[in-house]
């Protein structure tokens, strides 16, 4: 049984994935029998591979390129048996399956998708819009759905088929499983049938496409599958024709593709002269999540009710695959960095300006002339100071008006200290210095602290001394120096609670570093050196920042002037807990979800690796560890920490999923409980 739990928990289809199919057969033009062969076969290959869901093209079983030959009764006969061959051949496969077909109904023939599952018809899906321009002549051969005279049909010895281009098929047991599909050109026009079907309720579109290929169409296809899939928050499955099909006056790619919400998740290779299968699975919860977050899909639903009251709901029961079943999906260690490099060469030139267009526009607004910063030689104060530099370059200001000021206290290390002076020195600005120790041991005295008495106690309130001296020093600076306090503390922190509230490194006149995680500031250091924004004496020091542990530096260190406290010993490695961050409050996903993707992210030292650091010198993590520290997040971010960031200052939004502001993305309760999120993270395996 214990067993049986840890397989569920590997298990792709309970943590809201399904795993989906594109099949591209070879065809013969009229053979339907070899393409029934071919269709048949690459099902079976899909169900092996534990998909739920697969789609062929257009009319696959005929062929698309039968022109006239569809005015046929011998092929049409032949398609009705092939189809119930296919209806049998169901019955032994775990899968819903969408091929093909033209029908001749009422005196009319159409082009349909005739969709499978277990040895039973769910219902036969007809295309809408028929091309016939430059060269098509579809409505040559075809008619189109709203000629249908009939919303049910009889086929392959079943009775009361749903048929019409208005059918949603809903599995009942898994959550947000909801499939339409639409044929080829029903894509191409303004409105496509699948953006009622999406506001309707569908969640995976299928497209059975026979798009023959000229030069640049597939960008364009492309274009329209990415887009098509973001308007609607929806999967978007796309299976075009493939080899085999006639070449009498055009050729054909065999295109395959899925995407997800905008985002491309697979493709096939094209001009392939086999056949071709392409899976991806598909983030069923995050569909649902984005849905339910945009309070715009809703309403948009609610304009047009009268297309949407015609979609008829197919409800069936599907069984998931069994066992551990990991996604076949890269899942970033580093969500909020994109791995390609010239995505992520944009993501940080981006960032970094919204920061410095955010202070530049508070400095401007304010009509205050200086900034002042406190300067420690750590990750957040340095990139903070960057981003303070760029600042007044933008507005033709010197950087002498930026006043910064190392404070040196009980637990400062000699490595951070010189960095600190250096940096200040190399990027040209008011470089000083504030010697906060007397201060802090006059307050120790004042409060009659075990320290002020000679012990070495170095509490809570011995750590808090310090971080109050120094926001209390930045803010009366500021007011000698005419100045604007600029915050350094960043998005981890503010996520854990990692913070001194009020008169501390919790407050700033404005925050730059706010929207930004620690990983993504680590990186736009590195990307700020690496691209010389700077001169190459200021590249050279930010490198030798990015090297420094992370510490808060409040107790003094060891003989060698290392830091006694290193942070992530106590609250857990960034990487993790940013990546527990980002899942967690952009998505909204249980903590079991989340620490099978950290999982799976993190297993080994090669998937999904930090940029430009070899895999050799990459973590990894087990799953216990992986649970230990999501613990410590949830507790921290849900119990202990909300107060604070309901009081925030004020600083830019960034990226996605990358505000905890009460004014922006994020607003909870300072008071709430985590119950419900440990209770989640119980079902957490401690083994693998």
């Amino acid at each position: 049984m214990a067993a049986e739990k840890r397989d569920a928990f590997f298990n792709l289809y309970n943590h809201g994935f399904v795993r989906a199919a594109v099949c591209v057969p070879e065809v013969k033009v009229a053979d339907v029998s070899f393409n029934t062969r071919q269709t048949i076969e690459l099902a079976r290959k899909a169900a092996r591979q534990k998909a739920m869901l697969a789609i062929f093209p257009e009319l696959g079983i005929s062929a698309y390129s039968n022109e006239d030959l569809f005015h046929q009764d011998a092929l049409l006969k032949s398609v009705e048996g092939a189809l119930a061959a296919i209806k049998k051949a169901s019955s032994a496969l775990n899968l819903v399956w969408a091929v093909g077909a033209p029908l001749q109904v009422d005196c009319r023939l159409f082009n349909c998708a005739v969709v499978f599952y277990r040895g039973k018809i769910l219902g036969v899906a007809v295309k809408s819009y028929l091309p016939n321009y430059r060269e098509y002549y579809e409505g040559r051969q075809f008619s189109p759905a709203s000629q249908a005279l009939t919303s049910t049909i009889s086929l392959a010895g079943q009775k009361d088929i749903p048929f019409g281009p208005n059918l949603i098929f809903q599995a009942a047991n898994i959550n947000n499983l909801r499939l339409f599909f639409e044929i080829c050109e029903d894509l191409w026009v303004p409105v496509p049938p699948s953006s009622f079907a999406a506001m309707a309720g569908a969640t995976v579109i299928g497209n059975l496409s026979a798009s023959n290929i000229t030069v640049g169409k597939s960008d364009y296809r492309h274009q329209l599958i990415a887009n098509q899939s973001a308007r609607c928050v929806a999967a978007y499955l796309y299976a075009d024709a493939g080899f085999g099909e006639s070449t009498t006056d055009l050729a054909w790619d065999g295109h395959a593709m899925i995407y997800e919400n905008g985002n491309p998740l697979s493709e096939s290779e094209r001009f392939s002269t086999s056949a071709q299968m392409i899976t991806a699975d598909i983030d069923l919860g995050r569909l649902a999540q984005d849905r339910m977050r945009l309070t715009t899909f809703g309403p948009n639903a609610e304009d047009h009710k009268e297309k949407i009251k015609v979609f008829r709901t197919i409800e069936f029961e599907a069984e998931c695959p069994r066992g551990r079943i990991l996604p076949d999906r890269d899942i970033p260690r580093f969500p909020y960095i994109p791995a390609d490099p010239a995505k992520r060469d944009q993501r940080c030139y981006e960032a970094y300006n919204i920061q410095v267009q955010g202070l530049a526009q508070r400095l401007k607004s304010s009509g205050i002339p200086n900034l002042v910063i406190g300067v420690s030689g750590g990750l957040d104060s340095t990139h903070a100071l960057i981003v303070a530099a760029r600042t007044m370059d933008l507005l033709g200001l010197p950087r002498t008006r930026i006043k910064a000021f190392t404070m040196p206290a009980f637990g400062t290390s000699g490595k951070t200290y010189r960095n600190a002076l250096r940096l200040m020195k190399a990027l040209g600005v008011e470089a000083n210095e504030v010697d906060i120790k007397p201060a802090c041991l006059q307050m120790l005295k004042d409060i009659d602290h075990p320290y002020a008495q000679g012990k070495k106690v170095y509490d809570i309130a011995f750590e808090n001394v310090q971080a109050g001296q120094r926001s209390a020093h930045l803010f009366r600076l500021a007011n000698m120096k005419n100045a604007l306090v600029v915050g350094t503390g960043d998005l981890s922190e503010l996520a854990l609670g990692w913070s001194t509230y009020g008169i501390g490194d919790h407050m700033s006149h404005y925050n730059v570093n706010a929207s930004v995680p620690k990983t993504l500031i680590q990186y736009l250091i590195r990307w700020v050196a690496q691209t010389h924004q700077f001169s190459p004496e200021v590249s050279g020091i930010l490198l030798e920042v990015l090297e420094t542990e992370i510490s808060p530096e409040l107790i003094p260190g060891d003989d060698k002037g290392q830091p006694h406290q290193k942070t992530e010993e106590a609250i857990g490695p960034y990487e993790l807990q940013d990546f527990n961050n980002f899942y967690i409050t952009r998505f909204g996903y249980l903590p079991t979800k989340v620490a099978f993707l950290a999982w799976l992210a993190w297993k080994d030292k090669t998937r999904g690796a930090w940029p430009d650091v070899p895999p050799e010198k990459q973590n990894a993590y087990r799953l216990r560890e992986i649970k230990k520290w999501l613990r410590v997040y949830l507790n921290r971010f849900f119990r202990t920490s909300q107060y604070k960031r309901s009081c925030v200052p004020n600083g830019p939004k960034v990226g996605s999923g990358g505000s905890l502001s009460p004014r922006g993305d994020w607003r909870a309760p300072s008071d709430s409980e985590a119950a419900v999120w440990l209770d989640d993270w119980e079902k957490i395996p401690d083994r693998e």
